[in-house]
């Protein structure tokens, strides 16, 4: 394929060569083949076929948590973090006690919350990528030395202890600002390409500036979620590509390094296989968690009146937070510890809860394991 101009390698004065990215965007980037054309237009098909069914999803509000609970696990594992989705679900029931760095899965939950909300008044804009940076990193695990919503003034590198033996090098201090300039002017493009190749590569050159000394992964991650929004691709966050990302990692870090070196189609093929991909997954999730929900709640309809409506209270609860112990409960309802109990063990004869783990019996925790299992690869 036709190697567009991206970055320069540049050797710098002690010793080491970074890629200084050209004026974004650059010649080339846009003629793309009809077979590509051909897959952003049944991606961004699909896309609006998720985001029509999750529309009808009743209660939805409770189910855009768990679809965050799994972008935010799969993006914070990418990293390193060894914490499940399980772990950060079990935060809230262990009173905030952290469980394997859960916090990193936290954080992004926060940092998506909080650039949802504020995507709704504020544009796409590098004010919006600081902003977002640092509700994902004030107070999260860094592998580097991080300094929360600010743009590096330092060099960093990926893939070696040392600069000279890195397998990546982002420009410096100065071509990153301008780059960055280049960037937040594209951001704001609407008329090029398609919004599926527009979102392509907004992410890839976001990671290929790499303008913060920690959290660029994540970060860059995220603001593909806030792109589908600002585009109108969907209308609330139920795409996530981290978990695509997850599963193909190596390949995923292959084509990155690919789009650095000037092969950006190669790139944009993989994005788009990524998009439909999820994009399925997530319309066949879309059904599941539907069916479970008239399932259960059908079970619970079949009770006595009131033992009908503690159950379906619970119920609701569990959409956002299937993993539960009694405490978690009580708070969630305002029932009180026998009543709560009770309704617990209401749901577990009816097979809908089922014990989860059994370290001290009046901890005891459960778990919510059909609805749960619909989000986990």
């Amino acid at each position: 394929m036709k190697k567009i101009d991206i970055c320069k390698k540049i050797k710098q004065p002690t010793d080491y060569v970074a890629y200084i990215p050209t004026p974004f965007p650059p010649k080339g980037i846009f003629d793309v083949k009809q077979t590509l054309l051909n897959k952003a237009t049944k991606a961004e098909r699909l896309v609006g076929k998720l985001d029509g069914i999750t529309q009808t999803l009743p209660d939805i509000e409770f189910f855009l948590k768990m679809f965050a609970y799994k972008d935010a696990t799969s993006s914070s594992q990418i990293e390193g973090t060894q914490a499940t989705m399980a772990d950060a679900l079990e935060i809230s029931v262990n009173d905030g006690e952290n469980i394997n760095n859960a916090y990193d899965i936290i954080f992004y939950l926060k940092a998506l919350d909080y650039g949802a909300e504020r995507l709704k008044e504020f544009p796409m804009s590098l004010r919006f990528i600081r902003e977002l940076h640092q509700k994902l990193m004030k107070g999260a695990r860094a592998t580097q030395p991080s300094t929360p919503g600010e743009f590096r003034t330092s060099q960093n590198w990926i893939g070696a202890l040392t600069l000279k033996d890195a397998t990546f090098v982002p420009p410096p201090q100065e071509e990153m600002k301008q780059a960055l300039g280049y960037l937040e002017k594209f951001l704001y493009d609407d008329e090029s390409t398609l919004p599926l190749i527009h979102i392509a590569y907004s992410h890839a050159q976001f990671e290929t500036i790499h303008p913060f000394l920690d959290g660029n992964g994540r970060t860059g991650r995220l603001l593909i979620t806030f792109l589908l929004i600002q585009k109108e691709l969907l209308e609330n966050p139920v795409l996530f590509l981290s978990s695509f990302f997850k599963k193909y990692k190596q390949f995923y870090y292959d084509k990155l390094n690919a789009y650095h070196n000037g092969d950006v189609f190669a790139w944009l093929d993989f994005f788009l296989d990524g998009v439909l991909q999820t994009a399925k997954n997530g319309i066949e999730v879309s059904k599941e968690i539907r069916m479970i929900r008239d399932e259960d709640m059908e079970k619970i309809q079949m009770l006595a009146k009131r033992e009908s409506e503690s159950g379906m209270k619970v119920l609701r609860f569990l959409f956002t937070d299937p993993i539960v112990n009694t405490k978690s409960v009580m708070r969630a309802t305002g029932f009180t510890r026998p009543g709560a109990q009770k309704v617990v063990d209401r749901l577990i004869k009816l097979n809908i809860l089922e014990i989860y783990k059994d370290e001290k019996n009046y901890d005891r925790k459960y778990i919510y394991r059909r609805y749960f299992n619909a989000f986990v690869d």
